[in-house]
């Protein structure tokens, strides 16, 4: 919340700051796993290495205005030194893209999301000992809680739902400040950044989405989608200094927060009662969790941005805006990157809903759902997701009504 509303560099430093500590923590919780450790190194230290970064691109821009931190009088200061088109700006804006491209993750700044995602193991438990509401946080009861503390994972199932929770809030409140740093500080120097931040865009739509084909683990394969839908959110960014392109971007994050929560609770929901997230072993799901499957494959289908669902709407207008701001060859590579964004979501889908037997896994046989008391809740809370992934697209007037309102 600080993050998407700051106005100076000090809260847009100490902001995502404060919340990459507690991201550091959720990513080494786990600290006896290996791939764990692994990640969590990697992400602490391409996190301190960014920030020192960010931090120094911050030092320009605080001397390039003569001592201002306010944003926009940082603007007013650099014109009053004369010192907006000055080598020290140039040096400003790399530092901070570098910086700010840490947070959003995309390409080449994404090495550490695959691990950081992968990092979340899956710990196979009784069907009873959580449930998807739980992990988000909803519907807490006294008898949820005691359930937690007598369940054989203790309260691990919280980590599960701050993983998931940091796996969007980062990008989210990174985008927005992107958005107010880019188009205030270095307004006069939009030529400049909408190059880079061109280049940044191409490369995460076509890698990600590229690489996502070849992937076998789910976690591994949302992360590397993940990357490429930060190439969707860089045009908004972009086109982020009118109205409706800041809507736009505001828009589509929203939505990419429902599908990607309800893609990962449901990958996790898999996981912890079969121990495993190989793409493989989720053949023939339908057969044994038809709501399991069938939510499974809506939220996939609004990550590719399929009619009518959410991801489709949030997607047409982020082109439609891109394209009207003459990012021809921008949006084309999005509109090409999207379609085999699709084929590799079919592909999941397909394994989803196969019946032959030959193709169901041992997991998914030996898979059960779980009994009606807990499966309620369960089912309400991937309602919500699902609901958040598919019906807000029919409305969007609205939405972007109240986004435009919240423009600087």
């Amino acid at each position: 919340m600080f993050l998407c509303g700051a106005n100076d560099l000090i809260t847009i430093f100490v902001a995502p700051e404060s919340f990459s500590l507690c991201s550091y923590l959720l990513s080494g919780y786990t600290k006896r796993d290996v791939r764990s450790n692994e990640a969590t190194t990697k992400y602490l230290l391409m996190g301190g290495a960014s920030s020192s970064i960010l931090v120094h691109g911050f030092s320009w821009l605080y001397g390039s205005s003569g001592g201002e931190i306010e944003l926009q009088e940082i603007v007013n200061g650099l014109i009053n030194t004369q010192m907006y088109n000055s080598p020290g700006i140039s040096i400003a804006l790399i530092s901070i893209t570098v910086g700010i491209g840490f947070k959003l993750s995309p390409a080449p700044s994404h090495q550490w999301t695959p691990d950081v995602y992968e990092g979340v193991r899956f710990v196979r438990q009784i069907p009873t000992s959580i449930s998807i509401s739980e992990m988000f946080g909803f519907f807490k009861t006294p008898w949820t809680c005691r359930r937690e503390m007598l369940s054989p994972l203790g309260p691990r199932h919280n980590f599960y739902q701050n993983r998931c929770f940091s796996s969007v809030t980062s990008k989210v409140a990174a985008s927005a400040s992107a958005t107010r740093i880019f188009d205030i500080p270095f307004y006069f120097s939009s030529n400049e950044w909408h190059l880079l931040l061109e280049i940044l865009a191409i490369l995460s739509m076509i890698l990600g989405n590229l690489i996502a084909i070849t992937q076998t683990s789910m976690k591994r394969m949302l992360a590397y989608s993940s990357i490429g839908q930060i190439g969707y959110v860089i045009i908004g960014i972009i086109v982020g200094d009118s109205n409706d392109g800041y809507a736009s971007m505001i828009t589509y994050m929203l939505f990419y927060i429902s599908m990607n929560l309800g893609t990962f609770a449901r990958i996790v929901s898999f996981g912890l009662r079969t121990g495993t997230d190989n793409i493989r072993d989720y053949a023939g799901l339908y057969t044994k969790d038809p709501f399991l499957a069938l939510s499974s494959a809506l939220c996939l289908l609004s990550l590719g941005g399929l009619p009518p669902l959410a991801g489709f709407f949030g997607k047409l207008h982020l082109f439609w805006c891109g394209w009207q701001a003459g990012l021809y060859f921008l949006v084309s590579i999005g509109l090409l990157t999207s379609v085999v964004s699709i084929y590799y979501y079919l592909k999941i889908i397909k394994l989803l809903m196969t019946g032959r037997n030959q193709e169901i896994t041992p997991h998914v046989r030996n898979y059960r759902r779980s009994p009606l008391r807990s499966n309620n809740s369960i089912e309400l809370s991937m309602i919500v997701c699902v609901i958040a992934s598919t019906i807000p697209g029919i409305s969007m007037n609205p939405i972007i009504a109240i986004a435009q309102d919240t423009l600087f």
